[in-house]
């Protein structure tokens, strides 16, 4: 037997199935500081223990404990902040770089095989959960079950299937015209409809459901602040789908599609950019969160034309930008319940850790913002008590940056070490 220094740090809490490869040695990760998201503080001099997949041990270097012949050593060297996985809310890991008619140049496989490679540059980045709310022909669903088995490398992933919309609203596909009769998957309306069209998306493997409530910036001819399902189809979505146990996202940018997606139950609102007072207090009221990708409005003024945008679009979010970051900014303030969702998809993969810079610009502490991309959206994905904090029986799932991005938030966009499920995707730090 080897000895260590170790001295036990206060509990933190968590467990999920696991996703294949795990090593069943015992790994002990030894950081220069960690970050205790559920404390908001930060301990100096840490080891944690990992045996399989899971969390034994998080303790100090001041106390002597034996460690078993064999044990890998992890050592991430001075200036080293170890914190628990990333977590994105809103993300769209299926698909091209590629916007407007230029996106029709890809088939549905094609853009499976984009998203097999943005998982990996994902999970790369350090987010190591993440919640996909959109893809076409269930691909989302097949992309979680091969990062699952082990098949192809990628963050542990709850999935929407095809968002569900109206007809030629912002879930709709309204680039052609009607000589095509294109129509999107997940487009249903009326009360019924959307009731079948949910039970559809459970059938095939839904985690969670996705319809959109108001208009968007990269949809044609919507207006982003018009409200799409009225209160009656939007309660009938949230009441199916929580009958079956799944979670409701809402995509809504106007004001109306906001209050009334959260009168009808739903968890999350996404984008929530014309908020009022009242959409704040029925927020906080009911207890929904808000996914408010703050982020993404730099990329698509300056980039969007590059990547195919078109000009209603650019200008769609030239209008919308500045307002959803004081609607952030102002949800902050009132201690609206927030998650960490970045829109990833609409600007490059493994960026994701970019917007922490803009959510303390706008409002957070650089604790809040940390704890916002943990334990706070592991929370609202029901996972708390597997993964968003580092703490004895949860999953290994941890990252570490070299420097301090409390000081420096930029740092997230650097992330040198990523384990997931107990397995080290990523170290640079060594």
């Amino acid at each position: 037997m080897k000895k260590l220094c170790l001295g036990l740090l206060t509990a933190f809490t968590f467990i999920l199935p696991a996703f294949g490869g795990q090593d069943a040695t015992v790994k002990v990760v030894r950081a220069a500081h960690l970050v205790d998201v559920e404390k908001g503080k930060i301990h100096d001099n840490m080891m944690v223990w990992i045996e399989g997949d899971k969390i034994t041990k998080v303790a100090s270097q001041d106390t002597e404990i034996a460690l078993p012949e064999g044990a890998e050593i992890i050592d991430l060297g001075a200036d080293s902040y170890l914190m628990p996985g990333l977590m994105d809310s809103h993300v769209h890991l299926i698909g091209s770089p590629i916007f407007g008619y230029d996106s029709y140049q890809h088939s549905t496989a094609r853009q499976l095989v984009y998203g097999v490679a943005n998982a990996k540059i994902t999970l790369e980045a350090g987010f190591t959960t993440v919640r996909n709310v959109g893809a076409s022909g269930f691909t989302d669903v097949a992309l979680r079950d091969a990062i699952n088995e082990g098949d192809v490398p990628g963050p542990r992933m709850l999935v929407s299937g095809p968002a569900l919309g109206i007809t030629g609203g912002h879930c709709d596909e309204n680039m052609l015209p009607y000589d095509y009769h294109e129509k999107a998957e997940g487009v249903a309306d009326g009360p019924w409809e959307v009731r079948r069209m949910v039970r559809q998306n459970i059938k095939y493997g839904a985690d969670m459901i996705k319809f959109c409530g108001t208009g968007g910036v990269f949809s044609k001819g919507t207006i982003v602040g018009a409200q799409q399902y009225s209160l009656e189809e939007m309660k009938a979505i949230v009441e199916e789908a929580h009958m079956a146990g799944r979670k409701v996202a809402v995509h809504a940018h106007g004001t109306e599609g906001i209050k009334s997606a959260i009168l009808a139950g739903a968890d999350s609102i996404e984008h929530v950019s014309y908020l009022d007072d009242e959409g704040i207090k029925l927020a906080k009221k009911h207890g929904t969160w808000f996914s408010m990708d703050i982020y993404n409005d730099d990329f698509i003024l300056q980039e969007g034309a590059k990547h195919g945008m078109t000009e209603e679009s650019l200008a769609k979010e030239r209008a919308v930008g500045l307002r959803q970051r004081q609607s952030f900014e102002r949800a902050v303030k009132a201690g609206v319940k927030m998650s960490y969702g970045t829109d990833a998809g609409v600007y490059p993969h493994g960026g994701n850790g970019k917007q922490m810079v803009k959510m303390v610009e706008w409002g957070m502490t650089p604790m809040q913002a940390v704890i916002t991309a943990t334990r706070e959206t592991a929370i609202l994905f029901g996972l708390q008590d597997r993964v968003g904090i580092i703490k004895e029986g949860m999953l290994a799932d941890m990252v570490a940056i070299k420097g301090d991005p409390l000081a420096d938030l930029s740092l997230f966009e650097k992330v040198g070490f990523v384990m997931k499920d107990g397995k080290v995707y990523k170290n640079t730090l060594q």
